[in-house]
């Protein structure tokens, strides 16, 4: 099989994780490299270990035909102009979360694609995590039942000593704390309860340690989400917290529950009383360098390579947990529940 070649839009701190994640996949391989700065390429080739061509301008590098995919790893006011101009020179595109920060981008972004016809792979990445793979194993094997009630929660400190603190803090590039941060937590919350979202409501806060003071909107949010088939969930996003990283799992089915990695489940007749463990790796680290960015580029690449759609983390998924996102915030502006039928009617 042929490798793709692929180009990266913005070399920031999340492109230091694409690079080598790609580069280490049987089907990818990053040639050449997108900045508003001034790069040394070869300096880039030696660190990365192939060569690697420096853009300034992204249409340059959109008009080289050797390049069939871009990973668009800038500010996410910025994304829908680069999807569209990517979508258009008919370049397949892995895209950094949050992908916009309205409903009305979202639409045209999801529409821009549709009508290029090119794949996506959209950085919801937990979703190829061991912890969430194993999940959706026990899931997928009836384990736990029909799924009731379910939270995943986002604990994760995101102060002047993190990286992407200097324009995260901003409404204009972080927009909420749910699309900057706990986003990844509310769309693993979507893959385990199986079902469409029928209302949302949320609440917010924001931590007087002058240490967060610089965010420019609530940086902790409780969303409430009701399923269309009963279900109830819950989705904290805390990015004000002063604690370990935290990406709490809780699973409530009519068969057994999950909490983390422990487990009851009657279908194997464990002990009731005292919870059994799952071997696997947890979602503990917010460093993109710790992030199963490698599982999910391969899982793109092997699509790609078969004409077809990313499994899990493709735009149509994406665009399903950003909707319930945006509608979350909705919510909390307006200080009641709005039904993701009426999204339209209240979001930007």
């Amino acid at each position: 099989m042929k490798k793709y070649n692929v180009g990266i839009v913005g070399y920031g701190w999340v492109a230091t994780a694409h690079i080598p994640a790609i580069n280490a996949t049987a089907l990818g391989q990053v040639t050449a490299v997108c900045s508003s700065r001034k790069l040394d390429g070869a300096a880039l080739s030696a660190q990365y270990g192939g060569p690697i061509r420096v853009y300034n301008d992204l249409d340059e590098m959109l008009a080289n035909p050797e390049i069939h995919v871009v990973s668009l790893c800038g500010f996410p006011s910025q994304r829908l102009d680069q999807v569209r101009r990517a979508a258009r020179a008919g370049k397949h595109l892995i895209l950094e979360k949050p992908l916009c920060l309205s409903l009305k981008e979202l639409r045209a972004m999801h529409q821009a694609v549709k009508r290029a016809r090119v794949k996506t792979c959209v950085c919801f990445e937990c979703r190829y995590a061991n912890q969430f793979q194993v999940i959706k194993t026990v899931l997928d094997n009836g384990l736990l039942g029909q799924v009731h009630y379910g939270e995943v929660d986002y604990y994760h400190g995101i102060g002047p000593w993190y990286a992407q603190f200097r324009w995260c803090r901003s409404k204009a590039e972080g927009g909420s704390s749910l699309l900057e941060a706990g986003c990844h937590a509310l769309d693993a919350l979507l893959m385990c309860m199986g079902s469409e979202v029928d209302e949302v409501m949320s609440y917010t806060s924001k931590s007087r340690n002058r240490l967060f003071a610089p965010y420019e909107y609530p940086s902790t949010s409780v969303t409430i989400l009701k399923f269309k088939n009963g279900a109830a969930g819950k989705c904290t996003s805390s990015i004000d917290c002063l604690q370990p990283y935290y990406f709490h799992t809780h699973l409530v089915g009519s068969k057994g529950s999950l909490l983390d990695n422990k487990f009851h489940s009657t279908d194997l007749g464990t002990n009731k009383a005292a919870w059994s463990t799952l071997a696997m790796k947890p979602v503990d680290s917010g460093d993109v360098s710790d992030h199963p960015y490698q599982a999910q580029f391969t899982a793109f690449f092997d699509a790609l390579a078969r004409g077809r759609e990313m499994p899990l983390t493709s735009l149509d998924d994406a665009v399903v947990s950003h909707e319930v996102v945006l509608a979350a915030d909705c919510a909390a502006e307006l200080g009641r529940p709005v039904k993701m039928a009426h999204l339209s009617k209240y979001a930007k």
